[in-house]
């Protein structure tokens, strides 16, 4: 496997004129962590493989992206860049890959409207498209459910989309290879259950998804230390661990994860 990738993601709320990074717990009680740019710039120094924007309100409140703040980015920090948040055409991915991003990720727009995956990844290329996928246990256990037996009980995982706020009714991981299928070069899996709980990645939902896939999977959602990524790492096919609060609230920095990590023998990039 190529070389494991650690990838801050920064939650982004428009909704104030320079837009401010912010971070809940399991998609809720929101709190202020700093400046999109600022952020991304230190993540860079420190040896961050990717970063990820996430415009969390725009497809709610139907604003366009943060194309400013992709801009003022990409002056400084020259690593791949990955955004997402309202992006609901072909037009919406050119402005934002115009602005100097990379990758673009998609979740509620793909959701109403599958066929943009094909859209976006026939006109950059697969390597450009992430599927991002907000999944929820759900035990309630029904005919046509991809069911997976955990340490809780049998489960399936639902899609959720408008940033958690609405649940779709689809199987996250039948939607995950009908991704693959339609271009998407790239799922950005998150664990809605454990987002901002620190208690570690899910490793059966990540597992579930990585070993159906043969296109990468960006593990997300409960990280509160590097031994979690190691985790994620030796029991999964995760190509990707991404993380937030630990970087925001300096509890760890990149550089500390990537060291920790290759101590512990992980292909890691130092």
């Amino acid at each position: 496997m190529l070389a494991r990738r650690i990838i801050p993601c920064l939650d982004c709320d428009l909704g104030v004129p320079q837009g401010r990074v912010v971070k809940g717990i399991e998609f809720k009680q929101i709190r202020y962590a700093g400046i999109p740019w600022e952020l991304a710039a230190r993540y860079y120094q420190q040896g961050a493989d990717e970063i990820v924007f996430l415009d969390i309100t725009a497809s709610h409140e139907r604003r366009e992206t943060m194309t400013d703040v992709i801009k003022k980015t990409s002056e400084e920090v020259f690593v791949p860049l990955a955004v997402g948040g309202g992006i609901n055409s072909l037009e919406d991915a050119r402005e934002v890959f115009n602005a100097g991003a990379d990758k673009i990720t998609l979740n509620t727009a793909a959701l109403r409207r599958p066929e943009l995956i094909s859209e976006i990844s026939d006109s950059y290329g697969r390597q450009a498209v992430v599927l991002a996928i907000d999944a929820k246990r759900r035990y309630n256990l029904e005919e046509g459910r991809e069911v997976i037996s955990t340490a809780r009980g049998d489960c399936w995982f639902e899609c959720s989309y408008y940033g958690g706020r609405r649940f779709t009714g689809i199987d996250a991981l039948a939607w995950a290879r009908k991704g693959e299928e339609l271009g998407a070069g790239e799922i950005l899996l998150t664990s809605m259950d454990r987002d901002g709980t620190y208690d570690g990645f899910d490793i059966e939902l990540t597992d579930a998804v990585s070993s159906r896939l043969m296109i990468p999977v960006i593990a997300s959602g409960g990280c509160a230390h590097a031994e979690h990524m190691y985790q994620v790492f030796d029991k999964t096919r995760a190509s990707a661990a991404l993380a937030a609060s630990i970087f925001h609230f300096n509890e760890w920095t990149v550089e500390g994860c990537k060291q920790y990590l290759a101590q512990r023998g992980v292909n890691i990039r130092i």
